[in-house]
């Protein structure tokens, strides 16, 4: 047994690394390289058509669908060039991945043959079966259709050889079936609020763009190992594992250097990211044994977002050509640190203000309050919504538990903008308007530069810090669709403007009834009709995220039987039976006293594997009982609720018995790889 268990886990040992060969060019030269970016449409597209295009990414401009031809002549121009041969468009639905349906660019050419065609028609607007998506219960099963939609503020990208075209995806009466076609609404919300807001200081400005930087924790495991362990396979994480004698007591993988395997993997993922676009800039260990990170450059929001789904879709290819597999479960491990992707997040206007940073004049820095105040008020009128767009049942086991953030949404501000908020009634108008940037710090050791110290403290323990000039929203989990949270932030922000704007008006009114501030009042139509769209997209996935939860905990239900039931029972009592037949032999070879003396240890550990394999055999058929009766209610959101409290807390219950029975199983026996070779790179 344990020379076929070794052969298994070997076989990723055996192979070597796919060591990516560096361009000789620097990554600057490369970036963007698969990308239908700026230069290439100036490249490929008739002047006149370039220019509105750029309007309508850089300005909001409604996107004429008489130019939609020369735009997909100029993009299969591009594509073929590049060896492309199919199209696809790319959509993000509600199950936190993407989807794709690749069409060919040939069509009949009335003459018995073939021809490459790709329209404006085919580029703009696709229809995408929607009857196998969640859709919350938007629509009828007569309504299967889904439609999906350009995005034009998106750049289209090559992947191998299909063109993807970043789309929306909606439904046959219109509702959003995605998490892009909110994360829009949300975003355009909050430039009209936010630009509003940002005409009584500077009327020059003319849009407020929502930034975002993620920060993607994730685990690797040898795929050997990967392959061997039933429970990481099909849920993600694992089910049972008892700690490693060492795991992350020392913090000495933090930070440390960085395996060459993995070294490797990071340099092909970044070579294949850059030429996507994707702006890598950050990678280092994490602190958990085998727990890696990413981050990239601060992007507009959308298209963050759309480069992290990209990069997650990515990171699992290039990390299987290196014989490893990527784990962005939020907790795969037990007892040690899970993985998040804090949300950078902060907004900046057309002329280079972050609006979340303290200024050089007292205009500047009531224009900094007034925006930091707002999304507290944001954050504290929707503490719900917020904790809700990041809730689910992955990231659940993580949130709490050692490093992570509390699942209390709070907000965190360091000491010199909380005194400043607590004295802001009080203090005089230089006092209040006064706030002071870094710090100098000088050290003792002539040869060390002086040190400039922000004036706020990185808090890792708060869900939502202020961070300097931007908050980070810690709490997202690491397999999650940013577009979730930041639909749920960007809406309470905006929503947290509107009401700003309106009490301003209404003061202003009182003195001038002839105020230019008036006009554009926050009651304006403009505002509601988006944000009660927003509250129709919000209401739709509360169903799908009830469903959702009920299917992970229900496959990890069944998981965990199955492995009970047909790995842990039959290989404790296969090793119960080599004990017993060690206590036979011995009370056949001496005498009755002797022989009991001997065996006393065995017969201690024979007693107690028949204990905890029936408890074992107990409590599974208790679990599969609880989610019979589960699975007949009717309600989504009652059956949620039903195997959170009766079928979800079996859980631990089980795998504290299976974990007792992997210390006293012997090592040869135990089928399934240990955490401390699941943990630790070879």
């Amino acid at each position: 047994m344990e020379t076929l268990r070794f052969q298994v886990v070997g076989e990723a040992f055996k192979k070597k690394p796919l060591v990516p060969s560096t361009p000789d060019e620097r990554p600057s030269a490369y970036y963007g390289k698969k990308v239908f970016n700026r230069e290439k449409m100036y490249r490929y597209l008739p002047k006149n058509v370039y220019e509105k295009m750029i309007d309508v990414m850089d300005n909001g401009a409604q996107l004429d669908r008489s130019i939609a031809d020369a735009v997909a002549a100029g993009m299969k121009q591009w594509a073929v060039e590049n060896g492309v041969t199919h199209y696809t468009h790319w959509f993000q639905p509600l199950t936190e991945g993407t989807a794709e349906k690749h069409d060919s660019f040939i069509e009949h050419d009335g003459k018995g043959g073939m021809v490459e065609e790709f329209t404006g028609k085919l580029l703009v607007q696709q229809e995408p079966d929607a009857s196998s998506f969640p859709s919350g219960g938007i629509r009828s099963t007569f309504e299967a259709r889904g439609y999906s939609a350009w995005d034009p503020t998106s750049p289209v990208f090559i992947i191998d050889d299909t063109l993807c075209i970043p789309t929306v995806f909606i439904s046959y009466s219109g509702e959003a079936l995605d998490y892009k076609a909110p994360l829009l609404r949300a975003l355009h919300a909050v430039n009209i609020a936010a630009t509003d807001v940002c005409h009584y200081f500077d009327p020059s400005v003319k849009k407020v763009v929502s930034n975002l930087g993620w920060e993607q924790e994730y685990f690797l495991v040898d795929e050997g190992l990967y392959a061997a362990r039933p429970d990481l396979l099909l849920t993600g994480r694992t089910l049972m594992g008892h700690d490693s004698a060492k795991n992350q007591q020392m913090d000495d993988h933090y930070f440390g250097s960085i395996p060459e395997r993995v070294a490797a993997f990071m340099r092909d993922l970044e070579i294949q990211a850059l030429e996507l676009g994707i702006p890598c800039k950050t990678r280092h260990n994490e602190v958990a044994p085998n727990q890696f990170e990413l981050a990239p450059i601060f992007e507009e929001t959308n298209l963050a977002v759309d480069h992290n789904m990209l990069l997650m879709s990515l990171m699992k290819r290039v990390a299987r050509k290196h014989s490893f597999r990527v784990l962005l479960h939020e907790k795969p491990f037990d007892g040690i640190n899970g993985s998040g992707k804090h949300n950078n997040w902060s907004l900046s206007t057309d002329n280079g203000i972050l609006l979340h940073a303290p200024g050089k004049t007292p205009e500047q820095n009531l224009r900094f309050a007034v925006f930091i105040v707002e999304t507290l008020m944001g954050v504290y009128r929707h503490n719900g919504l917020l904790k809700a767009s990041i809730m689910s049942a992955t990231n659940a086991h993580r949130l709490g538990a050692n490093e992570a953030p509390p699942a209390i949404i709070s907000s965190f501000l360091g000491r010199q903008l909380t005194e400043l908020l607590d004295h802001i009634e009080l203090a005089d108008k230089d006092d209040l308007l006064s706030v002071a940037g870094k710090q100098g710090m000088k050290l003792d050791i002539p040869e060390i530069p002086e040190l400039l110290i922000d004036n706020t403290d990185r808090n890792r323990t708060s869900p939502f810090a202020f961070t300097g000039n931007r908050f980070e929203f810690r709490a997202v989990g690491s397999e999650a669709n940013c577009a979730s949270a930041m639909t749920a932030l960007n809406s309470a922000v905006a929503e947290a403007l509107v009401s700003f704007k309106q009490r301003v008006d209404a003061k202003i009114a009182e003195y001038s009834k002839d105020s230019k501030y008036s006009e554009g009042s926050g009651h304006s139509p403009k505002y509601h009709a988006i944000i009660d769209v927003l509250r129709d997209d919000i209401k739709a996935c509360k169903p799908v995220k009830w469903e959702t939860y009920t299917k992970k905990i229900q496959i990890e239900a069944r998981v965990l039987g199955d492995l009970s039931m047909n790995h842990i029972i039959p290989v404790a009592t296969r090793y119960q039976s080599q004990l017993l037949s060690n206590v036979q032999n011995m009370a056949a070879i001496f005498p009755a006293d002797k022989a009991a003396q001997l065996s006393a240890r065995n017969m201690k550990l024979i007693e107690e594997i028949a204990e905890r394999t029936s408890k074992i055999e107990c409590l599974v058929e208790e679990l599969v009982n609880a989610r019979k009766v589960a699975n007949k209610i009717a309600s989504e959101h009652d059956k949620a609720v039903a195997y959170h409290d009766t079928i979800e807390p079996k859980f631990d219950e089980i795998r504290y018995h299976i974990d007792k029975l992997e210390l006293i199983v012997d090592d040869s026996c135990w089928t399934l790889p240990k955490y401390r070779e699941l943990l630790f790179i070879r």
